[in-house]
């Protein structure tokens, strides 16, 4: 194996194609072809398979890329550091529940590693993916939370898949209202103030059972609630209806708007938000810049 064929690897799977990927590193699509094919024979897996578009990475293949890719970072950084040779091409991905503070950190990892080539993923997905996503290294780090109701269920998903738990604060529950909602008046809202209201919680899909929910307040018993995928939307309808969503009480006025306010939520509970990592797997620059930013963020906004 080559730090070469790693390059092919990384190109085929960014271009989707033989052709495109054979075009950008400068060598003969029969080269390319043979050079990976020698590298799956050596690993004993299949990379890739075709498709009527061109060709995909199989399961084996995303979680070969992402090794792949750390490899090609370090061998950079050795490069920058030693030659001075500078690389405009960079990849990163996170994959988190709906937090603002999320947003902005991306955000921020950007801009700071800001080139002419670069291929970042942000995703917003439910709890079970989230683990999933690391545990495949599909994602460099996930953010999720732990509280007293989740936590066995949730440690014992992070064991099973090889994972750490890297706790970022403890928050207490907040419930997340528009600047109309008459609840407003209230300095601590309490759990029967909220009953006639709609709640607002993300949808968990297949795994929708209350240790996957990003709300630490059950929905079970309450009257009124809607299920939503994403935050724009939750959002909208926070307004339009005057309904409410429980979470940490980090708020980004930038990102969601002056109208939208945090106020206590009496309830004997508290959030451990975190990252998840794998294990043994040493962390990008970006991912170490991401999780700085991250506690910047939420030093500004709480």
């Amino acid at each position: 194996m080559t730090l070469q064929q790693l390059k092919y690897i990384a190109a085929v799977a960014e271009y989707k194609t033989i052709s495109k990927a054979a075009e950008n590193v400068f060598v003969s699509q029969p080269s390319l072809t043979s050079s990976i094919h020698q590298l799956e024979e050596e690993m004993n897996i299949k990379i890739f398979y075709r498709t009527n578009k061109g060709v995909a990475l199989t399961s084996e293949g995303e979680v070969f890329l992402s090794y792949a890719r750390q490899v090609l970072e370090q061998a950079n950084l050795l490069e920058e550091t030693f030659s001075g040779k500078k690389h405009s091409s960079s990849a990163f991905s996170v994959s988190c529940q709906h937090y603002s503070f999320a947003i902005n950190a991306f955000v921020d990892v950007i801009k700071e590693f800001d080139s002419d080539k670069y291929n970042f993923t942000l995703r917003e997905t439910q709890t079970y993916e989230i683990i999933e996503d690391v545990s495949r290294l599909k994602s460099e780090l996930g953010i999720l939370y732990k509280c007293s109701k989740n936590e066995e269920v949730i440690e014992k998903l992070i064991k099973k898949n090889d994972l750490i738990f890297t706790e970022l604060f403890v928050a207490k529950p907040h419930v997340f209202i528009s600047d109309k909602n008459p609840l407003c008046a209230k300095k601590i809202v309490r759990v029967e103030d909220l009953e006639a209201f709609p709640y607002l919680i993300f949808e968990q899909g297949e795994h929708n059972a209350f240790y996957f929910s990003e709300e630490p307040f059950p929905a079970i018993d309450h009257k009124k609630t809607i299920m939503v995928r994403d935050r724009a939307t939750l959002f909208n309808l926070l307004i339009g209806l005057n309904g409410f969503t429980v979470s940490s009480g980090v708020i980004s006025e930038e990102l969601n708007g002056k109208n939208i306010i945090a106020r206590p939520l009496k309830l004997d509970e508290e959030m451990q938000i975190g990252i998840i990592t794998k294990k043994n797997v040493i962390l990008s620059r970006y991912a170490k810049s991401y999780i700085d930013h991250i506690k910047n963020h939420i030093v500004m906004n709480k």
